[in-house]
């Protein structure tokens, strides 16, 4: 288990451009082989180069666990290709496109927007096969933006209240903590890219930042 510090496109924002579960990672084209590399053998994944919807945005676009992959209905045919020859995935028909800013999950349960659809709530029950709650953090709904989580921990934007906290706690079966990424951005998705085996943090990230990741995330 290893954390390493990178940036994509020279931005910290790794997490908006990438995705990763415990088996793969999506990341948008125009990264090098050695970056590539490094982040299959940080997470321990097999990687996938693509963009969805036409957007190097990935990591805002997708979300999921080990079970699916859900994506938006704006993906195109051969985006979704590249991504079935490793994973299943599971197209979401909402009007949401950002399905990473509005879902956290892990492989035991999942958080999700309070006014996402039934589509949305119905494609993270029955297609990643785990219970969802309504949930908010630190008084926004953008519960997947605000948090990161895997099947170790979920670190959480530290605006987050107790009562908040406590919700995601209890929907994914991990303990949580609270901390900041890139030296002080509360959208802690922004600047992490994680799973049980390790993690790829933005560049700006803090020392007391990377402490508290490493010890909620297990790492």
């Amino acid at each position: 288990m290893a954390i390493i510090l990178a940036d994509v496109f020279g931005s910290p924002n790794i997490g908006v451009y990438c995705f990763a579960n415990e088996k793969i990672a999506i990341v948008p084209p125009g990264l090098t082989h050695r970056k590539i590399g490094q982040f299959a053998e940080t997470l321990g994944v097999e990687v996938c180069n693509t963009t969805i919807a036409g957007s190097t945005l990935v990591g805002a676009l997708v979300t999921g666990n080990s079970n699916a992959i859900l994506v938006p209905h704006t993906i195109r045919d051969y985006e979704l290709e590249r991504i079935q020859r490793l994973a299943k995935v599971v197209v979401v028909n909402s009007r949401w496109t950002a399905l990473g800013n509005v879902i956290l999950t892990n492989d035991n349960g999942a958080v999700v927007h309070p006014e996402a659809s039934a589509n949305v709530v119905r494609a993270v029950e029955e297609e990643l096969k785990v219970k969802s709650a309504y949930g908010m953090l630190g008084t926004l709904p953008f519960v997947g933006a605000l948090g990161v989580a895997t099947n170790r921990g979920a670190m959480l934007s530290p605006k987050t209240s107790q009562e908040e906290l406590d919700v995601v706690k209890m929907a994914l079966h991990v303990e949580t903590d609270l901390s900041s990424t890139n030296g002080g951005v509360p959208y802690v998705k922004s600047g992490i890219l994680a799973n049980s085996k390790g993690a790829v943090v933005g560049p700006l990230t803090r020392g007391a930042e990377l402490m508290q990741i490493s010890r909620t995330l297990g790492l």
